[in-house]
């Protein structure tokens, strides 16, 4: 069992802990799209019940971790994350990601997997199969054209936007984020054995409804699947229905 010390020292590092329940059965960990940051899930953390403690992950080079070095692999990422998780590995682990995150959440399960220590669930929101490809380049664009990106699809906070010069100083971490995911290439092998939930928009210009159902054949587990209306970032207007179906998988993972 690892130390109290020891989560706290992670902790300040790695994860946010918005609204603590140390006496939770299950952990949900949140892992930001591309240019994102733990505080995009302070409402899921917030909307959890008392029995779904919240680990929101904090890439490095944004808001406290802005002088960090990069990650720009999703590899590296995935192996990062998964050394930052293991400590909080002694109650079920469930692993939501969105766009990037899916993707890092699919890894980061592996990961565990692989340790044996499955996680209880996996949620893959706005995210094509691991097995599909497109590719994508935005990581190549100049400052402005990776800009024009982010508006497109709405994913940044509308003030940031509006704020140039402090987009600018967070494009570097934005561009690592997009080279590390549209660089990524799947790995064949084993599929999950971890219950597999997908959630998707029906108007996502980065994902198709064909492309997100793919996610089936990555798991032995269960798959459930979901179609919102929206796009890219669907999940902002259908709150409160991801969340409780969310929580409703978290808290019967940890009545198991």
């Amino acid at each position: 069992m690892t130390s109290a010390s020891a989560k706290t020292d992670d902790n300040g590092l790695w994860i946010r802990r918005f609204h603590p329940r140390p006496d939770s059965d299950v952990r949900l960990v949140c892992l930001p799209h591309a240019g994102g940051s733990a505080s995009f899930f302070f409402p899921v953390s917030q909307a959890m019940p008392d029995g779904v403690d919240v680990l929101c992950v904090q890439y490095p080079g944004r808001q406290d971790r802005r002088l960090e070095p990069l990650v720009d692999t999703l590899p590296e990422l995935a192996d990062r994350v998964f050394e930052a998780l293991r400590p909080w590995a002694d109650r079920p682990l469930g692993l939501f990601g969105h766009s990037m995150g899916a993707t890092l959440a699919y890894e980061v399960a592996r990961r565990f997997e692989k340790a044996g220590t499955p996680p209880a669930a996996v949620f893959a929101s706005g995210r094509r199969a691991p097995s599909t490809h497109r590719t994508e380049t935005v990581h190549l664009r100049d400052d402005n054209g990776i800009i024009a990106e982010l508006k497109e699809l709405s994913g940044t906070d509308s003030q940031l936007l509006g704020d140039e010069e402090v987009l600018r100083m967070v494009l570097p971490a934005i561009r690592a984020d997009y080279r590390a995911v549209e660089t990524y290439v799947h790995t064949p092998g084993h599929p999950l054995r971890t219950p597999l939930t997908v959630l998707v928009g029906d108007d996502d210009p980065k994902v198709t409804v064909a492309e997100a159902r793919a996610w089936e054949q990555h798991t032995t587990g269960d798959f459930d699947f979901h179609v919102f209306p929206g796009g890219h970032f669907f999940l902002a207007h259908h709150q409160r229905v991801i969340n409780k179906l969310i929580a409703d998988r978290m808290v019967g993972a940890g009545a198991v």
